[in-house]
């Protein structure tokens, strides 16, 4: 039964657990006003075509996980998806003031690489416990390929996360067309009228992966194991988790 499967993943919960960071999410009131007046206005001369809006839940956390092609990316997404959408932003995009101002009025959280992952995530949980969107990136960072494919292996942070929330639903995002939109270090400004096309496919929850991929015997027997050998097993479970959803996210037609 799901409530066994369920039980036996909780008693694992100090092996998974992210705690949040503690700080706050900044720009609540500029969020708002830019998202009822700029949006709108981005919106009608953007040539975005978008599929699949309807697997975006309209409220509560969500994460919502694209591939990563451009620096437009966020903003493609979070116009698109017509939710209140936070994104990790390494440090350097805070230096300079007039990006500063724009990062914090939108309300996006400012992280420092060199302090590892787990910060990130901490980080990351903070936008989750606020039951808001969470925007990511799986690959980690925007892709340099210059032929395709150019979707990266995914990192597992996106299965630690899901893990550390199964109720959660994760949805594959498939941005297109975002490279040529505005290609970095080539395009100072965003060519209007190149096409850009976004497709979000069906959620999934930890929960709907791990009632496919494990037991409850199996998790029973994980709990008496030496914490290495539970280190070990779940980070296998987590690197199962994040190719198979990199696979939904080359299926929503990420190039």
């Amino acid at each position: 039964m799901m409530s066994d499967l369920k039980e036996a993943w909780m008693a694992l919960e100090s092996h998974w657990k992210i705690t949040p960071k503690n700080t706050r999410i900044s720009g609540d009131a500029s969020y708002g006003f830019m998202r009822w007046t700029l949006a709108p206005f981005f919106r009608m001369f953007l040539r975005v075509k978008i599929r699949g809006i309807k697997n975006v839940p309209k409220a509560g956390p969500t994460i919502l996980a694209a591939n990563h092609l451009s620096h437009v990316d966020p903003l493609v997404v979070i116009l698109a998806s017509r939710r209140r959408t936070h994104y990790l932003a390494k440090d350097g995009h805070f230096r300079n003031f007039a990006l500063r101002t724009f990062m914090r009025a939108t309300g996006q959280i400012e992280t420092n690489r060199e302090t590892g992952g787990a910060d990130a995530l901490s980080s990351a949980a903070v936008v989750l416990h606020a039951n808001r969107a969470l925007g990511i990136f799986p690959e980690g960072t925007r892709s340099k390929r210059t032929e395709p494919p150019f979707l990266l292996p995914g990192k597992t942070g996106i299965a630690r996360l899901a893990a550390a929330y199964p109720d959660i639903p994760v949805v594959p995002i498939g941005l297109t067309g975002t490279r040529e939109f505005m290609t970095p270090s080539k395009h100072k400004f965003p060519r209007l009228w190149k096409r850009v096309g976004i497709s979000y496919g069906k959620p999934i929850t930890w929960w709907d992966w791990l009632e496919k991929r494990s037991s409850v015997e199996d998790l029973q027997a994980l709990a008496n194991k030496e914490d290495h050998e539970v280190k070990s097993t779940l980070a296998g479970m987590y690197r199962e988790f994040t190719d198979e959803f990199m696979d939904r996210i080359k299926g929503q037609g990420a190039p």
